[in-house]
């Protein structure tokens, strides 16, 4: 059997957190059918959430710089760009 090691997972904390029953349910029903530990389940969980929401907070940044900039393509280089894409379906 291959080992699977987690380069995120080398260092743990304990802590404890208060989950609904029937979310607690479905984790430890889940941990089980994938074999891995209540701990890496959470750990796995909780490092997804926090990648999600760190995109989030880069598409806000450049939603905000570009709020502040003009949008404008001069005519010649929308010329250009629709020639070099050509007739492609998109």
């Amino acid at each position: 059997m291959p080992v699977v090691v987690c380069m995120w997972y080398y260092h743990s904390m304990k802590v404890a957190v208060s989950v609904p029953e029937d979310l607690f349910e479905s984790a430890e029903s889940l941990g089980k059918r994938l074999g891995v530990s209540r701990s890496h389940l959470y750990a796995t969980a909780l490092a997804e959430f926090l990648a999600k929401h760190k995109g989030r907070k880069t598409t806000d940044q450049l939603n905000r710089v570009y709020a502040e900039e003009e949008a404008h393509i001069e005519k010649p280089l929308r010329r250009l760009q629709a020639r070099a894409i050509g007739g492609e379906s998109w």
